[in-house]
């Protein structure tokens, strides 16, 4: 390994207690590939199994905690106990390699097609999403959004009887929990919006959910949260309304907050005048209060480098480990001219070993990931 490098190989004890052997993160990444009912394919094993040899925490697809959560086909499922089965093979595969497992909970709300969860998507509130050919929403009435919010803490039990190391909170990328903080997506005037206080409130309240059910964990359990610091709406979310968030989530225990950022280098999404990293302003705001981890389009050793040296805790790597199995390997052996930045166009869903849906995605969607010429 070279010297410069060595940041990226140093242990990390979170304030749980749960302690990684590096800085490096598998990120949370769709595989559309399990079963109708939520059950892990078979072929996602593998998949996990050759990733997790190197990082120091891997984190898994996205899990929806209730039916009326499943976004797409293809997604994993922690809504249900016989699910359990299905996760701990997961964190069986994962945790046997030395790295730590981590579930993803998510509902996706109005991001969810009547097609995959066989009813109309719910959300804060009746507005559709701006981008494709979106269906509108039901608002969710109150018996909805504690159904909800129970969920979550029952899906963290079903973590923890799965084996896993701790769950992280999806409240990013457009999803149920980020569209009750968005004022785009929550015009409600009850208890649960209008102010940016209420807007916080369902989150906080899944916070809560997830935090008391980990809480009965017989051993050390990690709970994270995952933001999405901005968005492009209007009005959507600003960077001010994140730094009160932020201010708000780093009084509730955490161990992590996770920021999804489309490109970790680049400035603010809603303001092209603004250069300033989203991120970077969460570090500079948290001020070393909570751990933070690092995302977006992180390819290169350079890249999760100056991640480490902007203030974040860890790195999380996503595209790049369908291209590159094997970076954390090439790192630590200091093989970093060997990084693979592309997948063969034939035969990549064995060579790089990915399940048969992600492999299609893959190849379906121009740009996504790169493919060999």
């Amino acid at each position: 390994m070279k010297l410069i490098y060595k940041p990226l190989f140093q242990p990390f004890r979170f304030p749980s207690g749960l302690e990684i052997s590096n800085r490096i993160i598998m990120a949370p990444m769709t595989t559309w590939s399990s079963y109708p009912n939520g059950r892990i394919h078979e072929g996602e094993l593998p998949y996990l199994d050759r990733r997790s040899k190197g990082p120091g925490l891997v984190m898994t697809a996205c899990a929806y905690v209730i039916p009326h959560g499943h976004a797409f086909a293809g997604q994993w499922g922690a809504h249900t106990d016989e699910m359990i089965p299905s996760l701990a093979s997961a964190a069986k595969v994962i945790m046997r390699n030395g790295a730590k497992a981590i579930l993803q909970i998510h509902h996706g709300g109005r991001m969810c097609p009547s097609s995959v969860s066989g009813i109309q998507p719910l959300s804060a509130s009746a507005i559709a999403a701006l981008q494709g050919n979106i269906e509108v929403p039901r608002a969710m009435t109150e018996d909805e959004i504690w159904e909800t919010i129970h969920a979550y803490g029952d899906a963290t039990r079903r973590a923890i009887e799965a084996g896993f190391d701790g769950v992280e909170i999806h409240g990013a990328n457009t999803y149920l929990l980020q569209q009750f903080f968005s004022p785009h997506s929550n015009h409600r005037n009850d208890d649960w919006g209008g102010t940016l206080e209420k807007r916080m409130r369902f989150p906080m309240a899944v916070v809560a959910s997830v935090q008391a059910a980990a809480r009965k964990a017989e051993r050390t359990f990690a709970v994270g949260y995952r933001i999405s610091p901005e968005e492009i709406e209007e009005p959507g979310i600003t960077i001010d309304d994140t730094l009160a968030f932020i201010d708000v989530l780093t009084t509730q225990h955490l161990d992590w907050i996770h920021v999804s950022t489309r490109d970790y280098f680049k400035g603010s999404l809603r303001d092209k005048a603004d250069a300033k990293r989203p991120t970077k302003r969460i570090i500079d705001r948290v001020n070393g209060h909570i751990p933070l981890i690092g995302v977006g389009k992180i390819i290169a050793p350079d890249d999760a480098l100056f991640v480490l040296q902007d203030g974040c805790d860890a790195v999380a790597l996503a595209r790049v480990l369908l291209t590159e199995p094997e970076w954390v390997e090439k790192v630590r052996n200091g093989e970093e001219t060997k990084i693979r930045k592309a997948i063969p166009k034939e035969n990549a869903q064995f060579e790089r070993t990915l399940p048969e849906g992600l492999y299609r995605r893959i190849m379906s969607v121009k740009g996504w990931v790169p493919v060999e010429i």
